[in-house]
């Protein structure tokens, strides 16, 4: 006699099959995620040659210029704000890092 997969072992085997499906859509969206940051990297490095010293690579208004925007498109596409600036915060923080180095290095 053959095991059939009944009721709670069915729903555990289709959650462990959705669960795998998301894991790949989010591997899929990191992708993509990467590629930005590699083309605001380009960007940063330009920026870095370009400007006059550490003071206009730090520039804290426009870092906070930076957070209002972002917070402001996360709350129209109804995602979390607080999440959006602290992820923003951090790559911020290493984007100024590589711009104090590559401006040093231009300069």
């Amino acid at each position: 006699m053959m095991a059939t997969i009944q009721g709670n072992d069915r729903d555990a085997l289709a959650d462990k099959e959705q669960l795998a499906a998301v894991r790949i859509a989010v591997d899929e969206v990191d992708d993509q995620i990467v590629t930005l940051i590699a083309r605001r990297e380009r960007l940063i490095r330009i920026a870095g040659t370009l400007k006059g010293d550490d003071a206009e690579v730090r520039a804290p208004g426009r870092v906070e210029r930076v957070i209002e925007h972002v917070r402001s498109a996360a709350e129209k596409k109804d995602i979390d704000p607080d999440i959006v600036e602290s992820t923003y915060r951090a790559m911020i923080s290493g984007f100024i890092e590589l711009e104090l180095k590559v401006h040093k290095e231009s300069s």
